[in-house]
């Protein structure tokens, strides 16, 4: 399958000049690549059933529906995955934000029916409102994989909720308002692979229309990228110096390495606030490393 065939039927409410940036994230293995594969209508990210995902980094691909808009769909790897380091998570963190340049439509958050919610999945959900704010639910939507299992039951995902829904699953379901939908990732059915796609990226309409038209964008990321390019600028102005004793270039540098502490100790604080935040001094270091890259 390759490109994005869609019926003549398929209508969504938003202009086909409009650009869609949607970034998976969820447990490794609940089935985020096969989902990015079933949302492009092609096989573009490496996916394959078992515990241990083949996506290691952060990916984005990109699909045209048939109307024009451009849909940006982000992979991540484990971000729920507790046994990452925290300085991978920072990075991929980092590379995300930078993927998604114009910012975020929608986080589609990815459970399955074949696996219980976990205890990580509750504590990586809270970390990344830590993290990126709790605005950040205005914009998620959750999606479970393993419809192909319901369907071989007779159930609906309604009746799969009525017996497999703890009260922190319920309270992410009410945050985000109730968006939800069922995918078969495995289904050959051309007609049920455009129904899913379609119902998901109507719910993505409704989150840009329920945010006025906006896309996420992280003012903290953006507001530590400003001073990490600043703490860039100031580098290079120090080493480009001339005319200076080494003593006067030491001050300088030493003035830089403080605004460098102020910044980390001023992440640190905020992380801390949250006791489920996998983010640590350590993440905190290579954001700002990374940043100044950029």
């Amino acid at each position: 399958m390759g490109g994005s065939m869609i019926d003549d039927d398929w209508e969504l409410a938003s202009s086909s000049s409009e650009v869609r940036t949607v970034v998976l994230v969820g447990r490794t293995g609940n089935g985020k690549s096969a989902t990015g594969n079933s949302i492009l209508r092609r096989k573009a990210f490496k996916s394959k059933t078992s515990s241990s995902g083949v996506t290691s980094t952060c990916e984005m691909q990109r699909t045209v529906l048939k109307d024009g808009q451009v849909v940006n769909v982000i992979d991540t790897p484990g971000l729920f995955d507790f046994s990452a380091g925290s300085d991978f998570i920072g990075k991929e963190i980092v590379k995300c934000m930078d993927l998604a340049k114009d910012g975020i439509h929608a986080v589609l958050v990815v459970f399955s029916v074949r696996t219980r919610f976990s205890k990580e999945e509750e504590a990586a959900i809270q970390s990344l409102q830590t993290f990126f704010g709790e605005k950040i639910s205005d914009y998620m939507v959750v999606i479970f994989t393993g419809g192909d299992d319901l369907e071989d039951n007779d159930e609906t995902l309604q009746d799969y909720l009525g017996r497999e829904c703890p009260e922190p699953l319920k309270e992410i379901l009410h945050l985000c308002k109730n968006r939800v939908v069922l995918f078969d990732n495995k289904t050959k059915d051309e007609k049920k692979q455009v129904e899913q796609v379609h119902q998901l990226l109507s719910l993505v309409d409704m989150v840009v229309a329920e945010n006025g038209g906006q896309p996420y964008s992280d003012e903290f990321l953006a507001e530590l990228k400003q001073g990490a390019m600043k703490l860039r600028n100031k580098r290079e102005e120090v080493e480009s110096l001339k005319g200076y004793t080494k003593q006067e270039i030491l001050g300088l540098k030493e003035q830089i390495y403080r605004s460098y502490e102020d910044q980390l100790r001023r992440i640190t604080e905020m992380v801390y606030y949250n006791p489920f935040a996998f983010v640590d001094d350590g993440m905190c270091k290579h954001l700002i490393i990374l940043l100044l890259k950029y």
